[in-house]
């Protein structure tokens, strides 16, 4: 009997195992991008900012926003694509709205994440 229920319960692990298995997702967005700019500030001298997306295959990110190497912002973010356009929320940051972008790829190295209007959001680290 205790072999019968043994077998039983492999029999059941490995069934739940096998049912339980995340879909794969290949998609091309899944890396780093960002994006940098430099601003003189009269007091201060030169400000370099920078702009960081981790996409990661589960649909979700980390976001930050870099000051002279400093980190002065990072969230979470969901990331959806439909048709092509890529929809980046960021429920950690009220004043930040959503960010629609296609991806413009010359090779899988050099791509760039652009908005709407064709202004650059990203590049391809």
């Amino acid at each position: 009997m205790k072999k019968l229920f043994s077998f039983c319960a492999i029999v059941s692990i490995i069934l739940a195992s096998n049912c339980s298995r995340i879909q794969e997702n290949n998609d091309p967005v899944i890396g780093i991008w960002s994006s940098a700019s430099t601003l003189t500030d009269g007091d201060s001298g030169k400000v370099s900012t920078r702009f960081e997306w981790i996409f990661n295959d589960a649909y979700l990110g980390r976001y930050h926003i870099k000051e002279n190497g400093t980190v002065i912002a990072k969230t979470d973010f969901r990331w959806t694509e439909e048709d092509g356009v890529y929809t980046i929320t960021y429920p950690g940051m009220d004043d930040k709205p959503d960010d629609k972008v296609t991806m413009n790829a010359v090779t899988e190295e050099q791509a760039t994440l652009v908005d709407s209007k064709g202004a650059i959001l990203a590049i391809r680290e």
